[in-house]
């Protein structure tokens, strides 16, 4: 790269003097961001373009959205466990840190954009109240922890105008646009039948359990209360944290609230599902406390400008679809935390991993003589975090926002209710209704415990 020429007698060092008479001059003529280039060249941010982000829920998850946007200025930690934390607490010194995420949005006024990371439960109230005050947000899949939720948070999102992006990261990758744009160009014709699948819960959380007896002692570095937030009241236990509230229906929303965004994404987005018509599923039994130990859910998505109708089949627990004749002896069907399968009229496409990377037309001879169409997808830079950072910016909107999450979200969702109800359902989607079951209706809205509301 070659260097810029400099004027005779003059350095390319920035001294405070000129620093000063560059800025008067833009100041004099009505500029009120210094531009980048007058304060160290093309590769410096001016505190002016920078983000003030605040982190909820920063122990887990959350620390590493925050990493991820440590371009910006981190100027708030909002966490009800001290201790877990703790550390991300130490890395941003800087930062204030607040337990309750309401006084710090009410306090705290310097706030662009707020990372939720928190337990599902707690989702839809955080992001809520942040876009309410003009924020832009980042949420962790599952958006939310109802279907109503998801739709309510869709809607506000789009009449306040902020930017959003919800955590399922692969929607950034090549992966998922490979998919798209071999499902367009017709490489395995049209397509009938998708399977998805995960290990989850398995060896990462429990399921299928009650709830426990004991009543233990809440640490006295956490706040139990404002955890619960506006889930039914119970007393703290240890088994409900901090990873291990996933499998709990009042706080969770089991293997496929965790794993259906990220695996759904790419089916979703290449066929255009829309909202499905007939939801039925089958699990290991199911309690009022937790999710099953393994389930399979069946979606019915009708036909669709001339696509044809597919039906989509999930399988968590370990559970997976039968292996395609195509698939070479030793090949893997997926890696251990999930995979894709699209069956299309004159071909397979296999993604071996959550996140749709590494699409593959099978066999590999399929594969190696196909002729991929020219790339028509925009590419994201960096980054999920970052791609929503520029749309918080002013630039394109993230390619998960919750125009796209929200109705994604929901499809998953609609499989809980499929197997608490252990029904065939028929769903209405525009209305959110289940047709043939009305009782259901409890299942799709969330009842807020008292001093909570969305």
């Amino acid at each position: 790269m070659t260097r810029p020429r400099l004027a005779p007698g003059r350095s390319g060092r920035l001294t405070r003097r000129r620093f000063l008479g560059r800025a008067a001059a833009f100041a004099a003529a009505g500029v009120t961001i210094v531009p980048r280039h007058v304060l160290g060249g093309a590769g410096f941010k001016a505190p002016s373009e920078k983000l003030n982000i605040a982190g909820v829920g920063v122990g887990g998850m959350g620390a590493s959205n925050l990493r991820a946007c440590e371009g910006e200025n981190i100027v708030a930690l909002c966490d009800v466990d001290a201790v877990y934390a703790a550390k991300t607490f130490k890395k941003y010194p800087q930062a204030k840190v607040h337990r309750d995420f309401r006084k710090m949005l009410e306090e705290q006024k310097d706030i662009d954009a707020v990372i939720v990371a928190t337990p599902d439960h707690t989702h839809a109230v955080i992001a809520m109240t942040a876009m309410n005050l003009g924020k832009h947000v980042y949420v962790q899949k599952p958006l939310t922890h109802s279907i109503e939720e998801a739709r309510k948070l869709t809607e506000a999102a789009r009449k306040l105008k902020v930017a959003t992006q919800m955590g399922n990261q692969g929607h950034s990758m090549e992966g998922i646009r490979l998919i798209c744009e071999w499902i367009r160009d017709g490489a395995i014709g049209p397509v009938r039948e998708v399977h998805c699948w995960t290990d989850r819960p398995a060896r990462w959380w429990p399921q299928g359990v009650d709830r426990p007896g004991d009543t233990p002692a809440v640490p006295s570095t956490f706040d139990w209360d404002f955890w619960l937030g506006p889930a039914p009241d119970r007393p703290y236990h240890p088994a409900y944290l901090p990873f291990k509230w996933r499998g709990w229906w009042d706080f969770g929303t089991g293997a496929l609230g965790d794993m259906g965004c990220h695996i759904f994404d790419a089916p979703f987005w290449a066929l255009d599902l829309g909202y499905p018509t007939i939801v039925e599923a089958s699990s290991t039994p199911v309690n009022a406390e937790t999710a099953p130990l393994a389930s399979i859910v069946h979606y019915t998505f009708p036909e669709r400008s001339g696509r044809p109708e597919v039906r989509l089949t999930w399988y968590d627990g370990g559970i997976r679809p039968p292996r395609p004749p195509e698939l070479e002896d030793g090949r893997p069907l997926g890696n251990k935390n999930g995979g894709v399968l699209f069956v299309g009229d004159r071909g397979k496409i296999l993604a071996s991993d959550e996140n749709a990377q590494n699409p593959r037309l099978i066999p590999e001879s399929r594969m190696k003589e196909y002729q991929q169409p020219a790339k028509s997808i925009p590419r994201v830079e960096g980054t999920h975090e970052e791609n929503w950072i520029r749309a918080c910016k002013g630039g394109p909107v993230a390619g998960s926002n919750f125009d796209y999450a929200g109705p994604l979200t929901e499809i998953v969702l609609l499989g809980n209710l499929a197997i608490r109800s252990g029904q065939k359902l028929s769903w209405d989607g525009p209305n959110m209704k289940v047709a043939n079951a009305p009782d259901l209706e409890r299942y799709v809205r969330s009842e807020y415990r008292k001093g909570w509301t969305l």
